[in-house]
């Protein structure tokens, strides 16, 4: 065909690791990091807003710039990523010890603001809260970016991809569950401490995973010549914009929840504290024991036809939880098994996805610092506006934590269940549009999304 060109892949690919030991040594990190995630990401605004009273506009405003800030620097930190790979892998990992170092010391800082911060008021705390989550948001990419750039440099089929990806993330889901019932357990110091040795322990067992192992190269596929840029920066490259567009839409999707979770928990549904590590746990849980199955799905069905799957049953599940009210607790643990099912896809797929653009476009092994850190950036976008919009919304429309009023909690419950369904239904009509409608009007190797075994 006229418009064909066959891809320029390096001299040689990189091969995904098989067996649960490889697997095991690469994915462990992703524990920890995951396990901070939960108290950075969803316990903080709800610790902040309940402990120290912050108002949720103001705290909205924090979390926006400083997540804003992290968010834009994640494109350089790619970069940087990218030039230590050149380097060394010894390099990579030395930069991401010192990194998680600097990551465990931000997490307390955050969560136990020092009294002279706290003596001198909420503008003073608040200012704190947005350094330190600056600092501490810049640490954690540096480590994250790095680890997943390892894992896309791997290599393999969609099937095998799926797999490197699934360990990463499967690991992370324990983290979670941890950080979700640890805090209630042992309380936020014990947590802490728990997180640091996990860290380390995640770090040292990296530094002694498989690495990229080179073996001889695969013939190059052909692939569109309007996808086919190689050294161009990556938001310039159709195959890469396509997909960041879906995962922009369907992560904020995700954020919005999750930055609510805890406000809908204890008003709307009026549960009991002690519930909370319960919902959350079942949450997380179910998510880990759908990777297995829908890794399955993808040898039949392929990456996107199976995030699509996943995308359908998360909007089915929360306009059921629309209808949910006080006392509706066990209905909601059931809410939060099955979107945890549907968290599997967001969780292994569009990774696996990304890899797969980078192979492509014949820069694996080359540049995937620098796709991996515009991919966090759009993480870290979508967790700012969840926060920096959600919260505002909510107080500017009347909602306050404890708010009992009919008034407030339809609104909780329309920015909690009903926002993210219309933009999960957005982002699928988007995947459906964007890549799967031109795969199947095209043939199988002109895809720049699906990499045949």
């Amino acid at each position: 065909m006229s418009d064909m060109a066959p891809a320029t892949e390096p001299a040689a690919r990189f091969t995904a690791p098989g067996g649960w030991r490889p697997g095991l040594g690469y994915g462990l990190l992703g524990l920890p990091l995951a396990f901070v995630a939960l108290p950075l990401y969803v316990i903080l605004p709800n610790h902040y807003a309940r402990e120290f009273a912050a108002p949720l506009a103001a705290l909205g405003a924090v979390l926006l710039g400083a997540r804003l800030i992290d968010a834009v620097l994640d494109p350089w930190i790619g970069r940087w990523c990218d030039r230590l790979f050149a380097r060394s892998t010894r390099a990579v990992l030395g930069a991401a010890a010192l990194a998680a170092v600097v990551l465990a010391l931000g997490l307390w800082g955050l969560l136990f603001p020092p009294a002279a911060v706290l003596d001198q008021g909420m503008a003073a705390l608040l200012g704190w809260a947005g350094g330190v989550m600056a600092i501490t948001y810049t640490a954690f990419s540096v480590v994250s970016v790095a680890h997943q750039a390892w894992g896309a440099r791997l290599g393999g089929n969609e099937a095998q991809r799926s797999r490197v990806v699934a360990w990463r993330e499967g690991l992370a889901l324990l983290g979670v569950l941890l950080a979700a019932v640890l805090p209630g357990t042992l309380g936020l110091g014990a947590t802490v401490a728990s997180f640091a040795v996990l860290l380390a322990l995640g770090c040292w067992v990296w530094s002694r995973s498989v690495g990229p192992v080179m073996t001889p190269s695969s013939p190059p596929r052909a692939v569109p010549v309007a996808a086919l840029l190689p050294g161009r920066s990556p938001l310039r490259q159709p195959a890469f914009q396509k997909l960041l567009a879906v995962f922009v839409l369907n992560g904020t999707a995700s954020a919005i929840p999750a930055t609510l979770v805890l406000f809908f928990v204890q008003d709307r549904l009026q549960a009991p504290p002690a519930l909370e590590p319960a919902f959350l746990a079942t949450y997380f849980l179910f998510a880990a024991l759908s990777l297995p199955l829908w890794v399955r799905a993808v040898a039949r069905f392929g990456l996107a036809r199976t995030w699509l799957a996943g995308m359908a049953l998360a909007v089915a599940v929360f306009v059921w939880a629309a209808t949910l009210g006080a006392g509706d607790a066990v209905p909601f643990l059931i809410v939060c098994a099955l979107s945890g099912v549907a968290l599997g896809t967001d969780l292994a797929l569009p990774g696996a996805m990304l890899a797969g653009v980078i192979g492509q476009l014949g820069e694996r092994g080359q540049r995937e610092g620098a796709y991996f850190g515009w991919w966090s950036f759009a993480t870290k976008l979508n967790l700012a506006l969840a926060a920096g919009l959600a919260l505002p919304l909510l107080a500017g429309f009347g909602y306050t934590p404890g708010a009992r009023s009919p008034e407030a909690l339809q609104t909780l419950t329309a920015a909690y269940c009903l926002l993210p369904c219309a933009l999960k239904l957005a982002a699928g009509a988007l995947l459906y549009t964007l890549l799967i409608r031109p795969e199947r009007l095209a043939a199988p190797t002109s895809n720049p999304l699906k990499v045949h075994p």
